[in-house]
């Protein structure tokens, strides 16, 4: 009996790929062909050519579970990847509005990680934050973080400019502020000549799981423009909690990997 072609064969590949990763646990020859109902010729056609396309292999026992190319791609795909989709078109309007760099950030790892940027139009201040470690202390993204439950890392806060806080107390007013405030407002404490503004993106549930901010020169970010930017950051930030709800069980939780960001 001649193999299935066309879209038969499409179709029953479909049916025993889907039949492997529905599974918790690898599936035995036995079990495909309870599953799948194909004949065993058939089946075996089938899994080896799975197989010889990275998309099943077996096990030590025989039993079959997914190759590597579906587990490479599950691992490429990052759980807050949604947040930056959903994120991108307020981050650019934002971008646009301000004309300063716009960042993205999740807490992770004792650091603050930066997941999307929107850069300045400006060459001056136009600096990629992306995989750069910044401390939760004095960045204003990460004052949000601290602000909302994230723990501050134990140690020593170290003083990154001469005006970097140190003090855990006086740490302590200045998150009392962002509470206060909505926003988190850095001043040349992570570069010097660097201000930054940042907001917290809400959960449902209220739980903080973002932030939004805004930075550029102390020369364009003057006293009396950062009102203006603090509402326009906290309009930004508000937006995309509420575009974020219909994927408020999507929405991502920290985990351990390289941290950057601004």
């Amino acid at each position: 009996m001649a193999g299935p072609v066309g879209t038969q064969a499409v179709d029953r590949a479909a049916a025993v790929l889907t039949a492997v990763l529905g599974s918790t646990d690898p599936v035995t020859f036995a079990g495909l062909v309870a599953r799948t109902g194909l004949p065993k010729s058939t089946l075996s056609r089938l899994t080896t050519s799975l197989e010889r396309n990275g998309l099943l292999q077996r096990t030590t026992a025989g039993a079959w579970q997914p190759g590597a190319a579906i587990t490479d791609y599950a691992l490429s795909v990052r759980p807050e990847d949604d947040l930056v989709r959903i994120a991108q078109p307020y981050l650019d309007a934002l971008g646009e509005d301000t004309g300063e760099t716009v960042n993205l950030a999740i807490p992770l790892a004792g650091e603050v990680r930066q997941i999307a940027q929107v850069d300045s139009t400006y060459l001056l201040g136009a600096v990629n934050w992306l995989d750069r470690p910044v401390p939760f202390h004095c960045s204003a993204l990460g004052r949000v973080f601290l602000a909302h439950g994230t723990p501050l890392p134990s140690g020593r806060l170290p003083r990154i400019t001469e005006r970097t806080i140190t003090s855990r107390a006086e740490l302590a007013e200045a998150l009392e502020r962002v509470r206060r405030d909505g926003v988190a407002i850095v001043d040349s404490e992570l570069e010097p000549g660097l201000v930054a503004v940042a907001a917290p993106i809400r959960s449902t549930d209220n739980t903080v799981v973002a932030a939004v901010s805004v930075s550029g020169p102390s020369v364009r970010l003057t006293a009396s423009e950062i009102p203006a930017v603090a509402q326009a950051v906290r309009a930004t930030a508000e937006a995309i909690a509420v575009a974020l709800r219909p994927l408020r069980s999507k929405i991502p939780t920290p985990t351990a990997r390289k941290a950057g960001a601004a």
